[in-house]
């Protein structure tokens, strides 16, 4: 019984990406992996045993180098996925509303009621209740610090959380009034546009 090492593991591994490349035509994959004509006509007469034969062989037919300029912006696009990631989980933990996880991050109702299942967050029911006159002067404080109120500029995905748990107001009351000072500025304008909405 043959024991399989981390290297008998690597040389299987790439001996498969090669043949998906020859099934695939993809000779310039090839040629980058240093397969010439002899090499890949050999690679075309392997079989799935061979590759199963290549555990028990100790030697090692590779030579791996790391491209820094290509794994470093890999490195970086993957931290800022996981950071995003992780920013959408705790919005829903946070009883994010659809319509701000669709306009934030392109959320669909399927993939945001599954993420809310998975993190037990009740179904919402109804429309929130509308916030109270402290409810709203605690967030505009807060709101004005962070943005300019004379643009119409939403803030960061992660601006929304900060407010959240600085001021202890829910995350729907908190896009709900967002959106109207984003449009309308200063609370007093969003009264006034409420009581006369023809201007």
């Amino acid at each position: 019984m043959s024991v399989c090492t981390k290297e008998s593991d690597l040389v299987t591994a790439v001996l498969m990406y090669a043949l998906r490349c020859l099934a695939e035509g993809d000779r310039a994959a090839l040629r980058n992996m240093n397969f010439g004509p002899h090499e890949i006509e050999a690679l075309r007469a392997m079989t799935l045993s061979d590759l199963y034969r290549v555990e028990s062989l100790r030697a090692h037919c590779l030579r791996i180098r790391l491209d820094r300029q290509v794994y470093w912006p890999m490195v970086d696009n993957l931290q800022r996925q996981r950071q995003s990631e992780e920013l959408q989980h705790n919005l829903i933990a946070a009883d994010a509303p659809l319509e701000m996880m669709q306009t934030l991050f392109g959320f669909n109702a399927r993939e945001y009621s599954r993420l809310r299942r998975s993190f037990s967050v009740d179904p919402a029911v109804g429309r929130p209740p509308e916030p109270d006159e402290a409810t709203s002067h605690t967030l505009w404080a807060a709101w004005v610090a962070r943005v300019d109120p004379d643009t119409p500029e939403l803030p960061a995905p992660d601006g929304y959380l900060e407010l959240h748990r600085e001021t202890g107001i829910g995350l729907r009351a908190i896009w709900h009034l967002t959106r109207q000072w984003s449009e309308y500025g200063d609370p007093k304008d969003v009264v006034a546009h409420v009581d006369n909405p023809h201007g």
